[in-house]
């Protein structure tokens, strides 16, 4: 495992480039990709096993699909920093003919990037997809997919999680952006979704609360964890308790930050609270 403090270190890095992703362009996703940075940083620096090169068959090889595509800069930062891409190409970000658009495509062939995921609600089916592909092919990596609260209020979701128990598909392990915000407001006030664990545990999956979501030691361990309980008959749920906006200090517990960039001014607040480690692009 990589050295925790090299970790701690490179997610300070990621919220950097983050912030001046969606600054220099004055839109994009800054909420919810501040409070996945640990997540992201723990599985593509930690948990999954990757080849040096990229193909988009990810035969042999662990596998991870963005649902809430959304949160574009927080991938793309710890795919660059991972070593899909130049680090200095975060610099077009949403930029036109860019590779690094708003919402994750595949037609500019972005390495790291095997769906297209602007469309919410989609990424569990497909995880579901691929899954069953590398059962059938007899590969005994596994699937990662990562989908935000608020999305799992569409319909689409709960009929992939009953198809997925339903067919033991125990090689997937989907992790939930618990934070309680989208874009209209709380997940509560739009559209509440009750618990969470007892209706994924009630379409027959296993679930795995991490509360601490935004401390990577928290999200390593619980994640082993998720890994330990697949291949025994059912899919694996995480629940990922995050804050939206985390590490900035006016950015957080609010939905407001869900799709605003910082101005001049608040971006300089927010750098100065996340000072460099590892060098800006």
């Amino acid at each position: 495992m990589a050295d925790i403090n090299f970790l701690n270190e490179l997610v300070i890095q990621v919220r950097r480039d983050i912030l001046r992703q969606v600054h220099n362009v004055n839109s994009g996703h800054p909420g919810g990709s501040l409070g996945c940075t640990e997540f992201f940083v723990a599985l593509y620096q930690v948990l999954m096993h990757r080849k040096d090169s990229f193909s988009l068959d990810g035969i042999d090889e662990d596998i991870f699909f963005l649902s809430n595509g959304h949160i574009s800069p927080v991938f793309y930062s710890v795919l660059s920093r991972s070593g899909y891409f130049p680090i200095e190409e975060l610099k077009t970000f949403r930029l036109i003919n860019s590779r690094l658009q708003g919402h994750p495509t595949t037609h500019e062939g972005l390495p790291g990037v095997r769906i297209a995921s602007g469309s919410l609600g989609q990424g569990i089916s497909v995880s579901i997809g691929a899954a069953q592909t590398k059962k059938l092919n007899n590969d005994p990596y596994l699937i990662y997919t990562l989908c935000g609260d608020g999305e799992l209020q569409e319909g689409q979701n709960w009929e992939a999680i009953m198809y997925a128990a339903g067919n033991k598909i125990d090689n997937l392990i989907v992790s939930v952006d618990l934070n309680g915000q989208q874009i209209d407001g709380s997940t509560n006030s739009v559209l509440p979704m009750g618990n969470l664990r007892s209706k994924f545990e009630a379409f027959g999956w296993d679930v795995i609360d991490i509360e601490e979501g935004n401390n990577l030691e928290a999200i390593i361990k619980g994640m082993k964890l998720a890994k330990e309980k697949t291949g025994k008959g059912k899919p694996i749920c995480v629940l990922l308790h995050t804050v939206m906006g985390h590490g900035v200090d006016f950015m957080m517990h609010t939905h407001a930050w869900h799709g605003i960039a910082p101005n001049d001014e608040q971006l300089e607040i927010a750098l100065a609270q996340n000072p460099e480690t590892l060098g800006d692009y």
